[in-house]
Formats: structure tokens, C-alpha cells, sequence
């Protein structure tokens, strides 16, 4: 049986869309991969900056609120003050973050890499993800074996693919990884 690892790339991190009160109405908001920190006496807050798409509002979503500095590592809070992009990118890409702060999520921008194969193998497909991700496997699948709905469908139906551990394809989410196993016509 052949096995085959598909790498999911992101192009941009998670689009977020909230209320703009200078547009006044809903708009994207795009993560500038900067921190604010505020020093309260001993106690630190710290945010990350979106701006509006549109009108370059600005929009902190509250990363630590209150604590105390010495509760980071040393090498974190200078990661902050140095506004390190992995670090943005780390929390830009945090979904229960996001959302705890109210946020709106949309799709990030993704590729797939790895090889190609075709539906008449049997073949295992690991699938893995950097970060948690609510991209529903289907479209995964369509998109990097150029299938229709209705062939992605068929597949399902006639059992010729699985979830390892069984999982429901029509609207499983990618999350950190999934594994599933295609089987040949016999």
C-alpha cells in the first residue's frame, strides 16, 4: 500500500471581519503582525493590531491581560517587544482567540503540497496541518484531486474512502491532521 503526506501551506492567516466604526459597517480586518504592550504599574497587557482593510482603523485582540512579566519567559516578552513575526503568526493563526476577542473568522488563503496520486491505488493519505484549522477536508480533497462534488461524493458513498479513525467526510474539519485511507477497485 503506498503512502502519501499532503502538507498544508498557508498563504496568509486568519482573515478576520468585525464591525468598523469609521466604515460603519463589517469589514475585513487584515493582522499587521504587531504587538501593543501596555506597562501597569506590575502588570502588563498585551494586544495584537488589526487594521480595517478598508480605512486602516485599528483593532487590538487582547492576548494577556493583567500579568505579570515575569509569568513569560524572558525570550517570549522580547519576541513581543520585537514584534517577531512567527510569534504574530503563532496567535494571528489562533481561532479560540480569535473568537473569545468577538472576531469574526473567515478562510485563511491555502496550498497543498505533496504528490498526487491517482484513485485507482489503494493509498494511505496523511494529511497535516501547522495549525488547528477549520478547512473542511472535502475541500482539501476537491481542490488537490481536482474532483467534482458529485465524484467527491461518489467516493464516500461507494466506500472507496475513509477516515482513520472513522470520521463523517461530508463536514469533518481538517483540525491538526487527518488520516485517510482511498481504496482501489478490486
Amino acid at each position: 500500500m503506498k503512502k502519501v503526506v499532503w502538507e498544508v501551506r498557508y498563504l496568509s492567516v486568519l482573515p478576520i471581519f468585525r464591525y468598523c466604526k469609521k466604515c460603519r459597517e463589517k469589514r475585513e480586518f487584515i493582522c499587521s503582525r504587531q504587538f501593543r504592550i501596555n506597562a501597569q504599574r506590575k502588570s502588563l497587557d498585551i494586544w495584537l493590531i488589526y487594521k480595517c482593510s478598508c480605512c486602516n482603523t485599528t483593532w487590538n485582540a487582547a492576548l494577556y491581560s493583567r500579568i505579570s512579566p515575569q509569568s513569560l519567559r524572558p525570550e517570549v516578552l522580547e519576541a513581543f517587544h520585537k514584534n517577531d513575526e512567527i510569534l504574530a503568526e503563532h496567535f494571528a493563526m489562533s481561532s479560540d482567540l480569535l473568537q473569545k476577542n468577538g472576531a469574526e473568522i473567515g478562510y485563511p488563503l491555502y496550498t497543498i503540497n505533496g504528490e498526487n496520486f491517482s484513485l485507482n491505488e489503494t493509498v494511505t493519505l496523511e494529511i497535516k496541518s501547522k495549525y488547528y484549522s477549520m478547512i473542511k477536508v472535502s475541500s482539501i480533497l476537491r481542490k488537490k484531486l481536482h474532483l467534482s462534488q458529485k465524484d467527491y461524493l461518489k467516493l464516500i458513498n461507494d466506500g472507496k474512502v475513509k477516515s482513520i479513525p472513522e470520521a463523517d467526510l461530508h463536514k469533518c474539519k481538517l483540525k491538526n491532521g487527518i488520516v485517510l485511507l482511498f481504496q482501489a477497485d478490486t
